[in-house]
């Protein structure tokens, strides 16, 4: 069993060892208390433990459900918005064949999300696929009432629906919720569907080793047992019980913060694995709400490299020196391929004939972060020893981990959002929802 592996030494010409070092107690203490849950934001801390506190019997009846689905259909719609859809969105896209849709069916249902935006476009076009296949839908919602993700339950509910009738549906339809109320449970209770529980300790972005994230990734092929194996030999290295230099989250949570203060306000998330977009996308949800709060934090942002060096990379090295970048390096491909040798020779490449693509890219990264520490952006890396199901759980799981302890460092709640709500009641009052009359308007005076 390897961990994954975090390097700091390209950060030392911003903040010194001992800078970090510096932070050491205080990231301690923060780790403490998410555990001893006596800090802010501690009715939401049900994620801290939940790798080690997942049961047999949880994961034999998701596996039960998935393989029951896998058998009725080719399609499961997972309804959800942030962290509702971002968790298993991050892990199948990293293990699948990135050209699966273009290919023969591998047997297991292709997971499609809905209710994570309100294209009208998008939700067409996704029901001219599925007015010709099979499919199914798990809807996540602690309430049932979030805008994006009810208005894409009730369509493609009326949808399945209409398509093979009521009574078949409810056997198609998963709904992920709350454990006693609110319109989806009383929905699902009503309809008698399938259900699980979001726990009321768990946020959304914190949620994917829940039923948020397993269930649907049950079905579609992932192995849940091996992802939340590697989350809680995660949860192990980073707890109490681990020394400050052994903690690869309290490192990071350190590190970042005492960049922030030397006036580092943009991390860039980089990887030089294409699967990895998602994480990424993730990543930023999970940051971006943990710590964009109070007037603070570490504004989160992503690329996707090498490509992005042909779009971002000047503003990268020689941009605003606001930067400082996270890479994620993956140890090793899956599969190789070689630079065949070329008698011609003329896009002057020989030199690189017999070397894998994968070498090259590893040159290419190595490269970029020299290039880019030169440059004046501090580097940290990230290195998993492969894309698979247990290393994600670990790096999941680290994140989370070094986001809670860094938002404590900040002096922040890293579990709320009050943020978020702002552009609900802005939209509620231009959509004149019920019980908005005032802000309605309040809102089309302004306008006009």
């Amino acid at each position: 069993m390897e961990y994954l592996k975090l390097d700091v030494s390209k950060v030392y010409n911003f903040v010194s060892e001992k800078d970090i070092s510096e932070l050491k107690e205080k990231a301690l203490t923060a780790n403490k208390t998410l555990h001893d849950k006596s800090g802010k934001g501690n009715e939401f801390l049900g994620w801290v433990n939940l790798p080690s506190s997942i049961t047999e019997a949880e994961l034999s009846d998701i596996e039960a459900t998935a393989a029951k689905l896998q058998k009725e259909v080719e399609i499961i719609v997972v309804i959800g918005i942030g962290g509702s859809y971002l968790g298993s969105k991050a892990i199948i896209d990293a293990l699948s064949d990135t050209f699966s849709h273009l290919k023969a069916s591998n047997g297991n249902p292709i997971l499609l999300f809905a209710g994570q935006n309100l294209g009208e476009d998008y939700l067409n076009e996704l029901f001219e696929l599925l007015n010709h296949k099979r499919y199914g839908i798990v809807v996540i919602s602690k309430s049932g009432t979030t805008t994006e993700p009810a208005i894409g339950f009730r369509l493609l509910k009326d949808h399945l629906e209409n398509k093979v009738g009521a009574e078949k549906a409810k056997e198609l339809i998963i709904a992920i919720t709350d454990s006693s109320k609110g319109a989806l449970r009383t929905f699902a209770d009503q309809k008698g569907y399938k259900t699980y529980i979001i726990p009321d300790d768990v946020g959304g972005r914190y949620s994917v080793l829940t039923p948020v994230g397993l269930v649907p990734l049950a079905i579609g092929g992932v192995d849940i047992r091996a992802l939340v194996n590697g989350a809680k030999d995660m949860e192990s290295l980073c707890g109490t019980a681990t020394s400050f230099d052994k903690n690869p989250a309290a490192i990071y949570a350190a590190t970042r913060n005492q960049l922030y203060k030397k006036g580092k306000k943009i991390e860039i998330l980089a990887n030089f694995e294409n699967k990895l977009h998602f994480v990424a996308e993730w990543w930023k949800q999970l940051y971006g709400e943990s710590d964009g709060k109070d007037g603070l934090g570490i504004f989160p942002a992503s690329i996707d490299l090498t490509a992005d060096l042909h779009s971002m990379g000047q503003y990268i090295q020689e941009g605003e020196r606001t930067l400082f970048e996270t890479v994620i390096s993956v140890k090793n491909a899956k599969y190789t391929v070689v630079v065949p040798f070329d008698k011609d020779d003329l896009d002057k490449l020989n030199f690189l004939k017999g070397k894998n693509i994968d070498y090259i890219n590893k040159m290419a990264e190595l490269g970029t972060m020299l290039a880019h520490v030169d440059g004046g952006v501090p580097n940290i890396k990230i290195e998993i020893p492969e894309v698979s199901e247990y290393y994600l759980g670990q790096l999941m799981y680290f994140f989370e981990k070094a986001c809670g302890i860094g938002g404590y460092l900040m002096g922040i709640n890293p579990f709320d959002q009050p943020g978020v709500e702002a552009y609900k009641k802005n939209m509620f009052a231009l959509l004149e929802k019920p019980g908005f009359e005032e802000e309605t308007k309040k809102i089309k005076k302004r306008l006009q």
